[in-house]
């Protein structure tokens, strides 16, 4: 039986993260082993923890430890906006930039076709049921500029005609890019700059 077995294994598991490939992951560990106290031992208590307590937020699909997130809770944050985003780490990059003061929802994709994912698939009719019952006057669609991401825009813009001002982001925003990989100046630009559909 090999000695450095369950290291290995924590390697493993680590190379599956975003960004960590096997030698990454493998510096990480023996970083981590090397200070177990300040890193290691903390690191396994929190993850622990998160993994005891993280649930979707029953309103919006944020992540957070309470049914109902700390953005979707704010009342100072029902302004009448709600902001359109395909995944919780959209969410958190618009949240980075600091600019949005209203509230969220977090769609669980995009449609695409190639992988089966349809309307069905996606919180769509939760958010018409919110844009009802929380007098929502103005959606902003924060997609990527991606074939998918565009096509679930338009699927909204559609289910919501008449019902409410929709935007989307504007100029910052590449084309095929990713929210999640956008400065925090990209984003602020395009929130500041959004336009009508």
């Amino acid at each position: 039986m090999s000695s450095t077995k369950d290291i290995d294994a924590l390697i493993e598991i680590m190379a599956k993260l975003p960004g960590l490939g096997p030698r990454s992951a493998r510096r990480a560990v023996l970083q981590m082993i090397r200070k177990r106290a300040l890193l290691m031992q903390p690191l396994a208590d929190q993850m622990t923890r998160v993994a005891a307590t993280a649930r979707e937020c029953l309103n919006c699909g944020n992540i957070g430890t309470a049914d109902i997130c700390d953005i979707c809770a704010a009342e100072k944050r029902a302004n009448g906006q709600i902001c359109v985003v395909a995944d919780v780490a959209d969410l958190w990059a618009m949240e980075r930039a600091g600019v949005f003061k209203g509230r969220y929802h977090v769609l669980g994709g995009t449609l695409s076709a190639l992988d089966g994912i349809g309307p069905e698939e996606l919180s769509i009719p939760r958010l018409i049921d919110r844009i009802e019952a929380e007098g929502v006057t103005e959606v902003i669609l924060a997609l990527s500029a991606t074939i998918d991401g565009q096509t679930t825009a338009h699927y909204i813009a559609d289910q919501l005609e008449g019902r409410v001002t929709l935007t989307s982001l504007a100029q910052g925003v590449p084309i095929g890019g990713e929210l999640d990989y956008l400065d925090d100046g990209t984003i602020s630009a395009a929130l500041n700059a959004r336009k009508s559909l």
